[in-house]
């Protein structure tokens, strides 16, 4: 696994500020033979909305490493975990298989928003696993692997996001 550590500073919760991990999911990716364009796309979505990059990682389509990297990542504080990529159906697509295996709950209003408003764009939106969850106190929202379909699905929930992250953090809201 491909690694960046950042600075370690206490989950920001408050306010709009939100600690995220993000990790690219690619077998390709992970062994160096494809650059990681999702990634970045979604570091530069995060901090546009003045949301703070604790960790970054390229994984390969494998289960057990996507779970390990999601906890990982919440351990260290990462209130919101964006995937990239396996969310389709390919036969090494297994992003949704290895959240839902970790996860506290499903949140389907994200997948069902991110399919409906991606099916104006592409009718190839309807082979989209994307999805978001509970696991353990982060928001983990899983993206499609093309970098902008995953731009233009975090775009379309981001605005639900603040709220989801302090639901899972288990802190008051005024709800």
């Amino acid at each position: 696994m491909k690694k960046k550590q950042h600075p370690s500073t206490p989950s920001l919760q408050h306010s709009n500020h939100i600690a995220v991990g993000i990790i690219t999911i690619s077998d390709r990716a992970s062994a160096g033979q494809y650059e990681d364009l999702g990634g970045p796309v979604l570091k530069e979505a995060a901090q546009k909305n003045g949301w703070q990059v604790l960790s970054e990682a390229i994984v390969p389509d494998d289960a057990e490493r996507i779970q390990e990297t999601i906890r990982s990542f919440s351990q260290q504080g990462c209130a919101l975990i964006l995937t990239t990529g396996g969310t389709g159906i390919g036969p090494r697509d297994v992003t949704p298989e290895a959240i839902r295996a970790v996860m506290r709950v499903e949140i389907p209003g994200f997948g069902e928003v991110m399919r409906a408003e991606s099916m104006k764009i592409t009718p190839n939106s309807i082979l989209s696993r994307s999805l978001a969850a509970i696991v353990d106190l982060s928001l983990v929202i899983a993206l499609p692997g093309k970098p902008s379909a995953a731009a233009e699905c975090f775009g379309f929930v981001s605005g639900a996001i603040p709220h989801a992250v302090a639901l899972a953090q288990r802190k008051p809201t005024s709800c």
